[in-house]
C-alpha cells in the first residue's frame, strides 16, 4: 500500500480512489480564461486541475485562480525553484516539479522548506525523455529499472530534508516499460 497525500481536499494513494486530473492549456496568466477552462474541467469530472507556472505574472496569478477555483489545483514548474515557493505561498495544493532540473541543492531545500510549510505536496515528474545521463550510460536506454531509478533519486533529494509529502510519476511512451517501473 502507498501513503496517501492529500491534496487539497483531495485523498490520493493509500487505498483512496482513483482521482482523475487534467490540465489547462490556456495561458495561465490570463486568469478569466483559465478559471473558465478549470471550472469546464471541474463539471466534467476532474478532481484536480493543473496549471503551468512559467514566469512570475503565472506564480502571481496563482492566488486568483486557487480562489475561484472549485477543485485544487497543482502549479507545474520547470528550472526556475522561485516560482515554486511563490506559487506556494499563493496557495496552490500541489507542485509538480523536477528536482534535477529545479536549481542546485539549496535551491531545493528553499522549495522543500516552502512545501513543507504550506503543507503543499510535491509531485516529482520523471520520463523516459529526460532521464539523467548517468542513469542512462548505466542502463543504455529508458529501461523500467532506469525509470524507478531515477524516482528514487529525486525522492531522496526532497527525504535528505525531511520531506515525505511525495508523490511519483513515471511515464514512458512504452506502456510495458511504466507498468513494469510502477510494480
Amino acid at each position: 500500500m502507498t501513503k496517501q497525500i492529500m491534496v487539497g481536499g483531495v485523498a490520493i494513494g493509500g487505498g483512496a480512489p482513483v482521482s482523475i486530473q487534467s490540465m489547462t492549456n490556456t495561458d495561465t496568466r490570463d486568469v478569466p480564461t483559465t478559471l473558465a477552462q478549470i471550472k469546464a474541467l471541474a463539471a466534467a469530472g476532474c478532481d484536480i486541475v493543473r496549471v503551468s507556472v512559467y514566469d512570475e505574472a503565472c506564480a502571481q496569478a496563482v492566488r486568483q485562480l486557487v480562489d475561484g477555483s472549485p477543485v485544487p489545483l497543482v502549479a507545474d514548474i520547470h528550472f526556475d525553484h522561485r516560482l515554486a515557493v511563490m506559487a506556494a505561498e499563493n496557495g496552490i495544493s500541489k507542485l509538480r516539479i523536477n528536482p534535477g532540473n529545479i536549481g542546485s541543492m539549496q535551491e531545493i531545500r528553499r522549495v522543500v522548506d516552502c512545501a513543507k510549510s504550506h503543507r503543499v505536496p510535491i509531485r516529482i515528474g520523471v520520463n523516459a525523455g529526460s532521464l539523467e545521463k548517468e542513469i542512462l550510460a548505466k542502463y543504455g536506454h529508458p529501461t523500467a529499472q532506469a525509470l524507478r531509478d531515477s524516482a528514487l533519486y529525486h525522492a531522496k533529494l526532497l527525504e535528505k530534508y525531511d520531506f515525505e509529502d511525495i508523490v511519483i510519476s513515471i511515464k514512458s511512451s512504452s506502456v510495458s516499460t511504466m507498468m513494469e517501473a510502477c510494480r
